[in-house]
């Protein structure tokens, strides 16, 4: 799944908006395996907390996360993780922020590559087109991040959330 990046000027300040696609037409880019990483994904199960948002230029980029809020949203979100059935859910509750949970279904590939899908309730997610793909990154016993890119003015940046584990 391929994501379709808009930068947006209002006064002096960048945003960067980002809206899933579920067109693939770049023949560029590498096949996505569906072979999952179950030994990470093992690791990852129970309950997060997505503690920090970080990337180049936030001081000037607002960063829309998957389609629901400005990044800055999610920290302080809670993130639950099953392993054995790829589903979980995920909640905002910043206090200057709309409140926000939803089910989602998510897994690691074996190229280390985090795919979610956010779900509306009472929908399955085989009917659901559009999705994120995401890259995990450190990943330890009370911590890891999963790192979007964006692209911002022609270059590409990494955003990355920070999760710890809130056992």
């Amino acid at each position: 799944m391929k994501k379709i990046i808009f930068i947006c000027m209002i006064a002096t300040m960048f945003f960067a908006c980002k809206s899933a696609s579920s067109t693939t037409a770049s023949t560029e880019a590498p096949t996505l395996s569906t072979k999952l990483d179950k030994s990470t994904q093992v690791a990852l199960k129970g309950n997060w907390v997505l503690t920090n948002v970080s990337y180049p230029g936030s001081e000037y980029i607002k960063v829309n996360s998957f389609d629901l809020a400005d990044s800055k949203c999610f920290i302080g979100s809670t993130w639950s993780f099953i392993s054995n059935n790829n589903k979980g859910s995920m909640a905002l509750t910043a206090p200057s922020c709309t409140s926000f949970s939803s089910p989602i279904v998510w897994s690691i590939n074996n190229q280390g590559m985090f795919i979610l899908k956010i779900l509306d309730a009472g929908v399955k997610a085989k009917k659901v087109r559009d999705g994120y793909l995401l890259k995990v990154a450190g990943i330890t016993e009370s911590s890891f991040q999963l790192v979007d890119n964006i692209n911002v003015g022609g270059q590409v940046k990494d955003v990355t959330y920070q999760f710890q584990r809130a056992n």
